[in-house]
């Protein structure tokens, strides 16, 4: 799971827990321009290929953590609960996605959606 705040004009998503270990990464940093969209999306499937993990935790529909590089553009994940699933599509950034498992997905993406309005 993560935790996702806003601090100046950036959306910092920090690692929490196990996860740390899990997905080999503490925090995310992107500027809130970078982002293209935000939604919730519960049906986000944990099944066998998400791209070439470099590094993460991979078990087929238990977890996907950590960095997946698919058709030349990679991707953080860190989903176990797949209810409380947000996607955040990028640009001008490392990463072109962010899928990650946060505790109030609605209420998170109103948030950043506010932040950058």
């Amino acid at each position: 799971m993560v935790e996702i705040s806003i601090r100046n004009s950036s959306l910092i998503v920090e690692v929490l827990g196990i996860h740390k270990l899990w997905a080999l990464k503490k925090q995310i940093e992107v500027p809130l321009s970078a982002i293209r969209s935000i939604e919730t999306r519960a049906t986000t499937k944990l099944g066998w290929w998400h791209g070439a993990r470099l590094p993460g935790t991979h078990v087929p529909g238990v977890i996907v953590a950590g960095s997946y590089r698919k058709n030349g553009v990679w991707e953080f994940w860190d989903v176990v609960k797949t209810q409380n699933t947000v996607v955040i599509d990028l640009e001008n950034h490392r990463y072109h996605r962010l899928v990650v498992e946060v505790a109030e997905p609605q209420e998170t993406v109103d948030r950043v959606l506010a932040a950058i309005a």
